[in-house]
């Protein structure tokens, strides 16, 4: 993985934490935790407060994940609100975290300056066992706690000024005045800094959970779908006449639910040519084909003219394969004539012809289901699926690892946002 941390492809973008002060308040979340403290004096963190090298010092890369249910957060600072989630068993946790900053603005920075924040994203559920313990799961709810107590020294002093309005002889009272005083030391001008988040309950909507290897749950109202492995426990028993299951490796029932509830786009030429999505896939089918052939190919020299030399020594292989041709004549069709009949393409090669549908809520997910059904377009995969590309990128040789890094700080890295909104349509979030 080092090639990956060099390149930032990893553990990139994260927030250094280095001050004494934020040491101490991030050790004190910890205690409240019932972790051990770390002894490091500098870290770097994610939005959740998640940090690679505290998790290598507990050797637990799931300490503020222990149960890969209920995630737990500490907040050091807004900034952390714009950084990746590094480390999660969600798919929407950084969306969940994204609305809970937004909504909590003004507490959150009141909060930072003082004190650090902690606590759960509280599921229905305590543990998964099962599917249907998914299927429980429809919103969350932020338990926060604060490591110097300012919430709840906030809430004292709030009680206290409640009483002194209401009470004609409070302020009388010396030691509730003396109270008073001791606590706004603590909390600053409660009438002038918003300390309590308003904002905790928010909506559980369509995601992928890393359970039982991976299932994504599409909800429509009160009815859900749910992909994954049939072995799954629960597959087919839990709830089955409110939820449809489909196997992840049955590609045609899996292309055809997407299609049927608008998910993807079909292929068109009015999207294709503009992004040069397909060519790119042609470009990463011929690389995987090539990886799968020859197991040390040296794709440094990987220009047009290597390329074409490898093609016209295997086009049998290629031909047999089909997948490569496949793509190069439906970009000519669709550059011809602008449109092409899903119908006529076969069930194997469907998903290279389609993109997430841009303006649906479930864009990032179908992104990341597509992308691991086409697992030759590594750079998708990282875009979409980080975790499995960190799974795919392991299965590498050496010479293959080196050009993807390359390939990936060339395109994606440059400038994510453009890059994004060239092939799928949408820029996305900062933290992506």
């Amino acid at each position: 993985m080092q090639r990956l941390l060099e390149a930032e492809l990893i553990y990139g973008r994260l927030l250094t934490i280095s001050e004494p002060h934020l040491v101490e308040r991030y050790n004190k979340a910890m205690k409240g935790f019932g972790l051990p403290e770390t002894r490091l004096s500098e870290f770097e963190i994610d939005m959740t407060g998640f940090s690679p090298q505290v998790a290598s010092e507990l050797n637990d890369k799931d300490y503020l994940d222990p149960l890969k249910v209920n995630r737990r957060f500490i907040i050091m600072t807004p900034d952390q609100e714009n950084l990746p989630v590094v480390h999660t068993s969600f798919s929407n946790t950084a969306g969940l975290m994204h609305e809970f900053y937004e909504a909590n603005a003004r507490a959150i920075s009141a909060v930072t300056i003082r004190d650090a924040l902690y606590g759960e994203i509280e599921d229905s559920v305590a543990k998964v066992d099962t599917l249907e313990d998914l299927l429980k799961i429809n919103e969350v709810s932020f338990r926060v706690l604060s490591a110097e107590d300012i919430l709840s020294r906030a809430a004292e002093l709030r009680g206290l000024v409640d009483r002194l309005k209401a009470e004609p002889d409070a302020w009388r009272d010396d030691a509730m005045l003396n109270r008073m005083v001791e606590l706004a030391k603590k909390t600053g001008d409660i009438r002038e800094n918003k300390l309590v988040p308003d904002q905790l309950v928010f909506r559980h909507e369509s995601y992928w959970a890393n359970h039982f290897g991976g299932v994504y749950i599409f909800h429509e109202g009160r009815d859900a779908t749910v992909i994954c492995d049939k072995d799954a426990p629960g597959f087919r028993r839990s709830r089955p006449w409110q939820v449809s299951y489909i196997p992840i490796d049955d590609h045609k029932r899996v292309f055809e639910f997407l299609m049927r509830s608008g998910r993807i786009e079909l292929p068109r030429g009015s999207w294709a040519a503009a992004t040069g999505l397909l060519q790119h896939r042609a470009n990463m089918t011929l690389e995987g084909l090539i990886r799968e052939t020859v197991a040390d190919a040296d794709f440094k020299a990987s220009d047009p003219i290597w390329r074409q030399t490898w093609l016209s020594r295997h086009v049998g292989l290629v031909a047999e394969e089909g997948s490569y041709p496949f793509l190069q004549d439906l970009s000519r069709k669709l550059a011809q004539t602008g449109q092409a009949n899903i119908n006529d393409i076969p069930h194997k090669w469907r998903f290279l012809a389609v993109r997430a549908k841009p303006d649906h809520p479930d864009f990032w997910l179908v992104g990341r289901l597509i992308a691991q059904l086409t697992p030759r377009d590594y750079v998708s995969r990282f875009v979409f699926d980080k975790q499995g590309f960190y799974d795919s990128y392991e299965h590498f040789g050496e010479m293959f690892r080196e050009h993807v890094v390359s390939t990936l700080a060339d395109t994606y890295l440059k400038d994510k946002k453009t890059f994004r909104q060239r092939l799928y349509g949408i820029g996305g979030p900062t933290h992506a």
